[in-house]
């Protein structure tokens, strides 16, 4: 029984927002106060460390159920298949449909039944459901088809991942340079080419890390205190992705059967550059193994950290022949993992 990928899409909104900017932002620390440096060297500083030079935000009239539809149709219609046959659809993001200028979210319906709505699929059995899972979304929500698939009960999965955290973040707070917007999505299914998911990891800490990404109030005092941003700690995530990402990514390549000589790429979640290499050389150095140039693709510098969609794009990007010194051939076998809220972390082993 292999299970693959047969079809993906990606949206990449059409803004591109430099780091240039957020020039006249006013920059504060948590406590409220200026901070003492800058916005040149702050966005300086800020490039150097995450590796993002520009990221995008969606139009004004756009929401996270739009953009999730337009990747799913590229992806059926990549997959070439009739969206009637579909047995689920699951849908990742985080915040739901935030419009712009609004201090609420919409989940109601779910996102994924919209984008079932917009597809026009009449098909009752086609169950739509979302998932909230931090940025590994769209990785656990691919395990998740696998095993509808593998239990028999379904043959052919459309996941999707979209967010617009550009609606959610706190102009005060510098982390928000690191949010983006953007959809990818993905059909998965039962076929008879060789290759598909070897193995998948999944684990969820929470005993002290589950606060680690948090709702808050803005570095602003003067903002209405019961209006929340998206906030996080990164030092203690940084520090817990480096100790946890890469022994769950060998617990998935052991179990795959996989030498570590044969992994092609590693499609991690574009969260931040810097911490990416740490993660890559660190699972690389548990074998006592140096990894190969270019084998760690990266989109963030271009298209910011948009949670739940990063690796479905920069698949997409790959398969499709987009991203300069990347590509992707029949029978590579690459690793794609996550970290995010939860905290959640996950891999999965898939030979192309």
């Amino acid at each position: 029984m292999n299970i693959r990928i047969t079809g993906s899409g990606s949206y990449i909104p059409g803004r591109a927002v430099k780091n240039s900017d957020f020039s006249g932002h006013v920059f504060l620390d948590d406590d409220g106060t200026l901070l003492p440096y800058s916005n040149e060297v702050i966005s300086g500083k800020f490039r150097q460390i995450t590796g993002i030079e520009e990221r995008r935000y969606v139009e004004e009239g756009l929401l996270t159920s739009d953009i999730g539809f337009f990747a799913a149709q590229k992806a059926i219609e990549d997959g070439d298949i009739d969206p009637e046959t579909l047995d689920y659809i699951i849908f990742a993001h985080n915040f739901g449909n935030v419009k712009h200028g609004a201090i609420q979210t919409d989940i109601l319906p779910s996102l994924a039944s919209r984008v079932k709505h917009s597809l026009r699929i009449k098909n009752p059995r086609c169950v739509a459901y979302d998932i909230l899972f931090g940025c590994p979304g769209w990785v656990e929500g691919v395990i998740q088809a696998q095993a509808f698939i593998k239990a028999g009960i379904a043959r052919r999965c459309l996941v999707i991942g979209a967010e617009t955290l550009s609606r959610v973040v706190d102009p005060h707070d510098r982390d928000s340079m690191i949010y983006s917007d953007g959809a990818g999505a993905s059909i998965i299914e039962l076929s008879e080419e060789e290759g598909g998911i070897l193995a998948h990891e999944t684990a969820t800490y929470t005993y002290e890390e589950a606060y680690f990404l948090f709702f808050g109030n803005s570095f602003n005092k003067e903002h209405d205190p019961d209006v929340r941003y998206i906030k996080m700690h990164g030092r203690k995530i940084y520090e817990f992705a480096l100790n946890h990402v890469p022994q769950a990514m060998k617990a998935c390549v052991d179990r795959s059967g996989i030498q570590i000589a044969d992994i092609k790429k590693v499609l991690i979640h574009q969260a931040n550059e810097k911490m990416d290499e740490a993660i890559v050389q660190r699972f690389f150095k548990l074998y006592g193994f140096t990894p190969a140039r270019h084998i760690m693709p990266m989109c963030i510098g271009k298209l910011g950290n948009s949670s739940v969609a990063t690796i479905p794009t920069l698949y997409d990007l790959m398969v499709k022949g987009r991203l300069e010194n990347q590509t992707l051939s029949k029978g590579d076998v690459i690793i794609f993992a996550s970290v995010g809220s939860g905290m959640n972390i996950n891999a999965i082993v898939y030979r192309m």
